[in-house]
């Protein structure tokens, strides 16, 4: 039986000025540049099914994490439930939602999506309330408040764990790979352009993969490694179908929906050469 081929949009919800010495293990370059960061959740569309890939973070968490001197200062441009709305998607009649992990600016905004049903590998659910949550530079990157949702979600039967590769929908199945947190994983998703492969964070950049250096951070690093090379497979190949997390190159490759101002892309449409 043939796979449907489903739509996927990289919808932009906000960014962050950053400098390429904050996004590789390794700086790069003493002459630093300037390598923002994008915000991104994603809708899976096929017919009229919908699956949203990540929900983001809020204006809350955003006046949380603000440090008035801090040059990597987060910026929303558009709240999540507004983006979605302006394609036509109520958050409220989503009904599955894959995390791709559980840090802030990707596992917020749960109260969005009372009907959902949220897909995680359990191993993150672990990680997220384990003893590395004892040690403050691993539990920098997750918000308390979004965790204890998650086991609140747990608690209403409304969690789908998964272990290592899984399906959700025809067409579409998430594959651990770890490194960035224990439980990372990434979704490949049937298109008609062939498969395209969701990295989130195992890799934010496409430099991440290029050069071989991970963003800074990082549970394991040779998961991470090993998470390139599991990208590459899921995508057949060709990486010109591997998506990264957080690379605002990804808006000026992929064709822009009409009307959104170049906010948001169409990933199912072949990449600029």
């Amino acid at each position: 039986m043939q796979e449907p081929a489903w739509e996927v949009y990289a919808l932009r919800y906000g960014w962050q000025d950053r400098l390429a010495q904050d996004n590789f293990v390794h700086a790069p370059d003493p002459h630093d540049t300037p390598m923002p960061l994008d915000y991104f959740v994603w809708l899976l569309r096929s017919g009229e099914r919908e699956i949203l890939v990540d929900t983001g973070f809020g204006q809350a968490v955003l006046d949380k994490r603000a440090h008035p001197k801090d040059r990597r200062t987060r910026h929303i441009t558009r709240p999540v439930d507004q983006a979605l709305r302006g394609m036509g998607s109520e958050p409220g009649r989503i009904r599955d939602v894959i995390l791709t992990h559980l840090h802030y600016d990707h596992a917020g905004n749960l109260g969005l999506f009372p009907n959902a049903r949220f897909h995680l590998q359990e191993r993150e659910m672990q990680f997220a309330t384990g003893r590395h949550m004892c040690v403050a530079c691993m539990r920098g990157a997750f918000e308390v408040e979004d965790v204890v949702q998650m086991v609140r979600a747990v608690y209403a039967e409304r969690v789908v764990f998964h272990d290592g590769d899984a399906h959700i929908a025809p067409g579409v199945t998430v594959h651990r790979v770890g490194g960035h947190t224990d439980g990372l994983q990434m979704v490949r998703v049937s298109t008609a352009r062939g498969p395209v492969v969701l990295a989130s964070d195992a890799s934010h950049y496409y430099a991440n993969m290029a050069r071989r250096e991970p963003f800074p951070i990082v549970f394991n690093l040779g998961d991470m490694t090993q998470g390139w090379a599991r990208a590459r497979s899921l995508a057949e190949g060709d990486e010109t179908r591997i998506v990264p997390g957080h690379d605002p190159l990804v808006r000026s490759l992929y064709p822009a929906l009409p009307g959104s101002d170049g906010e948001i892309v169409m990933l199912h449409e072949a990449p600029a050469a």
